[in-house]
């Protein structure tokens, strides 16, 4: 543990900064997410407070809603707090699956090579080649539909277009991992350790799992938190064009800012306003995270934090001569 924590400790500088704020920044979302229950004084689809009384629409900020009521009869300030949970769940779920997917693919397309390599790499770099947020549009559109007609709750009770969602972010960053753990392997299979692995007569789900994984894994955690940034903004991509999650189903900010397009129109500015912060802001912290974990894991990047020298008396004495 301390060998894996020794760069975090060493590092200083803006790398240093950078990781600190944008830690700070996520942690508030990630707070707020699993607090959303406690900290939400309405449900994301609640349109009426505990008397009955339907809410003013479209009225502003104030003691009674914080942020306001949108268009349709939603506090705005609880929508913010519940989409804090469904955009991290979602970007967890998408991040965790195409990670596992992509490394796996990876390290099998480069350590066997060979026909399976070729057609591995036809598929990803096919997928590859579509602009992502149109690949998620496609599997969006094709996995909502699917859901749909089964209808009810799914995987750990998420709605049908949560779990779509997630899926289809899912779909658009396995090429990544696969083309980044796929060309560290093939570089690293040819390697001293790996020849002696095999001399052992090691298998080779053993040389991929002992010898190579550990290798091959060390910019994963930097591709996941950049990911995880881009995930959010083609997640509210999504919710903007109508194709992500409905506001039935849970709280989501890019539903929520196509909904106060016709509002800035007519000046009311706050149904927009407080979720493309919310957008701008998670984006924003997860980057910094992506940045300074790659200044601090590249050790050609990494800034470290020198000990103080203490010279003993007689060379000090030396030195002032």
């Amino acid at each position: 543990m301390k060998s894996l924590l020794a760069p975090f400790r060493q590092t200083t500088g803006m790398a240093r900064w950078l990781l600190v704020t944008g830690v700070g920044i996520v942690f508030i979302f990630v707070l707020a997410a699993l607090l959303a229950p406690v900290i939400a004084p309405y449900r994301f689809d609640q349109m009426e407070d505990a008397d009955g009384q339907r809410f003013t629409k479209l009225s502003p900020p104030g003691p009674g809603h914080l942020l306001g009521v949108n268009d349709q009869f939603y506090d705005i300030f609880s929508r913010i707090v519940w989409g804090a949970q469904t955009a991290l769940t979602v970007v967890l779920l998408a991040v965790l699956l195409s990670l596992v997917i992509g490394v796996v693919l990876g390290l099998v397309s480069g350590y066997v090579g060979r026909w399976i390599d070729r057609v591995l790499v036809f598929i990803m770099d096919a997928m590859y080649a579509f602009p992502s947020l149109l690949l998620a549009i496609v599997f969006s559109f094709l996995l909502k539909g699917v859901f749909d007609s089964i209808g009810g709750t799914l995987l750990f009770g998420m709605r049908p277009g949560v779990l779509s969602a997630a899926l289809s972010l899912t779909v658009i960053y396995i090429p990544q991992y696969f083309r980044v753990v796929r060309n560290t392997t093939v570089s690293a299979r040819e390697a001293t350790y790996v020849e002696a692995a095999r001399a052992i007569g090691a298998s080779n789900v053993t040389i991929m799992s002992r010898y190579l994984f550990s290798n091959v894994i060390q910019s994963v955690p930097v591709i996941g938190t950049i990911n995880a940034a881009d995930a959010i903004s083609t997640l509210a991509a999504l919710g903007f064009l109508g194709l992500g999650i409905q506001p039935n189903e849970a709280s989501e900010w890019g539903y929520d800012l196509s909904r106060a397009l016709d509002d800035a129109a007519s000046g009311i500015w706050w149904t927009g306003m407080f979720p493309g912060i919310a957008i701008v802001l998670l984006v924003t912290g997860l980057t910094l995270i992506g940045e300074g974990l790659n200044e601090t894991i590249n050790p050609t990047l990494r800034k470290r934090r020198f000990a103080p020298i203490t010279l003993p008396p007689r060379a000090q004495e030396v030195v002032a001569k």
